[in-house]
């Protein structure tokens, strides 16, 4: 099996233990070991999970003001959680590959290969919820039809995307990229970045 094949098997694992409660609340139940690659991408999934219907649930016109702004800054953490994560799994192979020295005309990948992970597992999520809309018996034939035509893209895209990490994996492999880590350096949640956050701090120090 692929390592493709093995993070859309998780990825897909933990989208159904999600809708076993369909709820945001509900805490994640990681079945792998601690630290395992395989645990870091079932968690990376739960973050994307809880995210999507985070998503969903903000978009209601009805929603009060103040429950849209918690979901809001909720989403944001999240944001901050799903980085953190792709940057854990960048390391992990940045470990894996520790050992191999690239060629000499070694290239450098666009991304890196965690955030391709990331790409694949926010798609997983697409083909379930969009495979639900083609087969909502309450929706009308055209709009089966055309969710089917959808989900028929989407799963193109994933068999493409799956061949395309696969590829990166053995070019890692086999010195023919470098296997780099790049930070996203995320400044909006960081108290000393955001000047609407370091501006408050220095108002409430200044009130002292």
């Amino acid at each position: 099996m692929s390592m493709t094949d093995t993070a859309w098997k998780i990825f897909n694992q933990s989208i159904n233990d999600y809708h076993l409660l369909d709820n945001v609340t509900s805490p994640i139940t990681n079945p792998y070991p601690n630290g395992s690659l395989e645990w870091l991408l079932y968690a990376k999934n739960w973050i994307d999970t809880v995210q999507w219907h985070l998503e969903d649930i903000i978009r209601d016109p009805e929603i009060a003001p103040d429950a849209a702004l918690k979901i809001k800054r909720t989403i944001d953490a999240s944001n901050q959680q799903r980085t953190d994560l792709v940057e854990f799994i960048d390391s992990w192979f940045y470990k894996k590959y520790s050992d191999i020295s690239p060629n000499s005309d070694a290239k450098i990948n666009t991304e890196t290969t965690a955030w391709a992970f990331d790409r694949l597992s926010i798609l997983a999520l697409k083909v379930y919820h969009m495979s639900q809309e083609a087969n909502r018996m309450s929706a009308s034939d055209e709009h089966r039809l055309s969710c089917s035509e959808k989900l028929r893209v989407l799963e193109e895209q994933k068999t493409d995307l799956s061949e395309a990490i696969d590829q990166l994996l053995f070019d890692i492999e086999n010195g023919k990229i470098k296997m780099k880590i790049y930070k996203q350096m995320k400044m909006y949640n960081d108290d000393s970045l955001n000047p609407i956050l370091y501006q408050n701090v220095k108002n409430d120090q200044a009130k002292i």
